[in-house]
């Protein structure tokens, strides 16, 4: 998938994990799990790659990152919300039924 060319190898084409590509790793693991698109990894990677002067674009491309997990954080707490709400009425209409039953 082109996420790995940082990664040194061996004459036996055994991968060398320094403590740089170690961080990497993670950071890569990190943007795939807050649901970046591979595409945009590996742009970011390309940019790292390239040096300093990508600075600027690799701070966009993290910010929004950033906002896209924030959106998704906010419309997850108004789902929970509604099933937390959802919840309480049901627990309501249970114990009114039981209380009903036992009259």
């Amino acid at each position: 998938m082109g996420l790995l060319p940082f990664l040194a190898r061996d004459d036996n084409s055994h991968r060398h994990f320094s403590e740089d590509d170690i961080g990497m790793l993670e950071l890569i693991n990190c943007l795939k799990c807050t649901g970046m698109p591979l595409a945009k990894i590996r742009q970011f990677i390309e940019m790292t790659e390239a040096g300093a002067d990508t600075l600027p674009a690799r701070l966009a491309l993290i910010k929004q990152q950033k906002e896209d997990i924030e959106a998704r954080i906010a419309q997850d707490q108004a789902y929970l919300a509604k099933v937390a709400d959802k919840i309480d009425i049901y627990q309501k209409a249970v114990a009114a039924a039981t209380t009903q039953k036992h009259n």
